[in-house]
């Protein structure tokens, strides 16, 4: 896989249509013209457009939108998230076997990052299915093992939302928002869901797993679901722009946000120096919400949410602070 990965790299850095010869191949990855010609029938069967042209060497003519470890590592710029990327075609939770790689290593394994083709038994908030069908959407989880106060942790889903959302911004254009605490919304629909799990003992933190859920290509979705979950491409389209989304692209950018994101929180070990950026993106920031907390529900206008991530609520009383947990908020009028 690491050879089919330095190949992509290869070939996608060259850009403006050259070619890189199979000798300058060779050479780089220290491997005979053997090696080289099955790594690129390999890529070939799996859908690259690769173009072999006699004393010019190969170039890259097209890409398939799929998720590979080496699709996803050929465009990581990333210096230690996602080293090493588990790809796996199929599994029951990405969270759940984050978790299983986190039970079995140690340290080394921070920053490993888990994708699925299709989730079995995907999960959000509250033991909520989260629908997960082939090659529709990115599905993964991000596992750390941080050394920060267990109270910290929670905050950590925040930034995961801030990075997917300046991720899709990034690739895709659309005006990707946050529903307050971890839901991605474009135009007022969900498209991501996140799930942030815990592992601990009184004092000390045995790791954290930050699962997501992207929707890129559904067209359809559950009953239950589907007056307020959307996807990328259903958006795109409605806004009349034909792009096509390769997921392992999307995935990278997301990364690189979260690696960069994550390195702010830690210096401060709480989102004080991200509020701003964060509540530039909240959509429920301005508007009137209803918190359905379970000691009783009540309304008021979101005006942003706090260092620790707290969402600051305006009533006539004064400014509430409401924290993650069991409270959720919705809009008056509708989802958000």
């Amino acid at each position: 896989m690491v050879m089919k990965t330095e190949i992509l790299q290869m070939l996608r850095e060259t850009g403006d249509g050259s070619y890189v010869s199979g000798q300058e191949l060779c050479r780089q990855l220290g491997v005979s013209r053997t090696a080289v010609w099955k790594a690129i029938s390999q890529l070939r069967a799996q859908g690259y457009g690769i173009e072999a042209v006699q004393n010019r060497g190969y170039r890259l003519n097209s890409v398939p939108d799929i998720l590979s470890g080496s699709e996803i590592e050929s465009w990581l710029h990333t210096q230690w998230l996602g080293r090493p990327i588990c790809y796996l075609d199929e599994v029951d939770s990405t969270n759940t076997q984050a978790k299983r790689i986190a039970e079995e290593t140690g340290s080394e394994s921070h920053g490993t990052v888990v994708v699925a083709g299709k989730q079995t038994s995907g999960r959000g908030r509250r033991g909520r299915n989260w629908s997960s069908p082939h090659g529709t959407g990115i599905f993964f989880t991000i596992l750390l093992k941080p050394d920060i106060e267990i109270s910290n942790a929670p905050m950590l889903t925040l930034v995961k939302a801030l990075a997917v959302a300046r991720g899709i911004r990034e690739l895709t254009g659309l005006d990707a928002m946050i529903k307050w605490p971890n839901d991605i919304v474009v135009n007022g629909k969900k498209v991501v869901g996140i799930l942030t799990e815990l592992s601990a003992q009184i004092d000390y933190i045995n790791h954290i797993v930050v699962g997501t859920g992207i929707n890129v290509h559904q067209e359809e979705f559950p009953e239950e679901i589907a007056k307020t979950a959307t996807s990328l491409d259903l958006e795109l389209r409605q806004e009349g722009r034909d792009i096509e989304i390769q997921r392992a692209k999307l995935l990278a950018a997301v990364l690189g946000q979260f690696e960069e994101y994550y390195g702010i929180f830690l210096k401060t070990q709480d989102l004080s120096a991200l509020a701003e950026e964060y509540n530039s993106l909240l959509a429920n920031c301005g508007r009137k919400v209803r918190v359905l907390d379970p000691k009783g529900e009540y309304e008021g206008q979101a005006i942003g949410i706090d260092s620790r991530g707290e969402l600051l609520v305006e009533r006539e009383g004064g400014i509430v602070k409401v924290s993650s947990g069991e409270v959720s908020v919705r809009g008056i009028y509708g989802y958000v």
